[in-house]
């Protein structure tokens, strides 16, 4: 049997990749890496929201999978968009990563509680944190593969970066990391610390098998069924500031999620708890709870302002 793997091409996607690819030859499998260039890979000078959010670092990976050129994808789970094309699934979930937002600099002495400074970032999400908890932090507009942002950073397009310390941690960057952003503050986006695989529904049911059996891990699945259907439910693409983050504590799923303006002034977070054999149910109770307490008005809101 022989697997090959599609991947974008950057060094933090072919760290996944070959993590994937580890897996699956301990199982005895003989596999192939075949990168692919996305959308989002060429267009760097404009932040996702302005390219279109839906598919931005898949399309080019789904249209691979179609014609059958590569039998699984591996994704960084919150690049997934809530809604998959039909005929595509995912079959698998890694063992998450710490899900934390973190500060990275090559200036140890600063922090977020102290301010005064510009961080990097193009996500609407961290953005609109950052102007409801440290309105004294500028941002500037930073996007690219993570040697791209910390290359802008040191030529002066910024102080700091945010960004996921499962992406800074892989790429060996722990030392640059000041500090931890706490997950009340900075909830994570959904997914956010776990490698995603992607299949065609035309799969070969035991390549399917194979890759389920040594790649997926199950805590870590139950709880992105939960934010996945939070995210689906509250209709979120990369250009709307929702976040979302489920744990397991036993039997039980306990989600916290929400939405915040782009302004940063109206910030809506509620935690739904449940049993874990019903984790999209548990997810899609959030995020009405969302919607139905000032969520849908956000929501319109930014859409409205996307549209302009």
């Amino acid at each position: 049997m022989k697997i090959r793997i599609g991947t974008r091409g950057s060094k933090l996607a072919l760290w996944q990749a070959y993590f994937v690819e580890e897996r699956l030859q301990k199982a005895g499998v003989e596999t192939e890496i075949v990168t692919i260039e996305t959308k989002g890979d060429k267009i760097l000078d404009v932040t996702i929201a302005k390219i279109g959010s839906k598919g931005v670092f898949t399309e080019e990976i789904e249209e691979q999978l179609l014609q059958g050129k590569i039998d699984i994808a591996v994704h960084s789970a919150k690049d997934m968009q809530s809604s998959l094309p039909t005929g595509f699934e995912l079959i698998a979930f890694a063992e998450r990563e710490k899900p934390n937002d973190v500060l990275v600099s090559r200036n140890n002495d600063l922090s977020l509680k102290t301010g005064g400074f510009t961080i990097g970032t193009s996500s609407t999400r961290r953005v609109a944190t950052l102007k409801h908890f440290y309105p004294n932090i500028q941002t500037a507009p930073i996007r690219g593969n993570l040697q791209t942002r910390i290359r802008k950073m040191d030529s002066g397009d910024c102080d700091a970066l945010l960004l996921a310390y499962a992406g800074a941690h892989r790429m060996g960057y722990d030392e640059m990391i000041v500090e931890d952003t706490s997950l009340t503050e900075f909830t994570p986006a959904v997914g956010q610390g776990s490698i995603a695989i992607e299949v065609h529904e035309s799969l070969n049911p035991d390549k399917k098998k194979v890759v389920r059996e040594h790649i997926n891990h199950i805590k870590t699945e139950i709880c992105l069924l939960a934010e996945r259907a939070f995210l689906k439910k509250m209709d979120g693409g990369c250009s709307i500031p929702v976040f979302g983050l489920a744990k397991l504590a036993g039997d039980y799923l306990e989600i916290t999620g929400g939405i915040i303006s782009l302004d940063g002034q109206n910030k809506i977070s509620y935690t739904q708890k449940g049993s874990a054999n019903e984790p999209e149910v548990i997810g899609e109770q959030l995020a009405l709870e969302v919607l139905n307490n000032g969520g849908k008005a956000i929501l319109e809101e930014i859409k409205n302002n996307n549209n302009e």
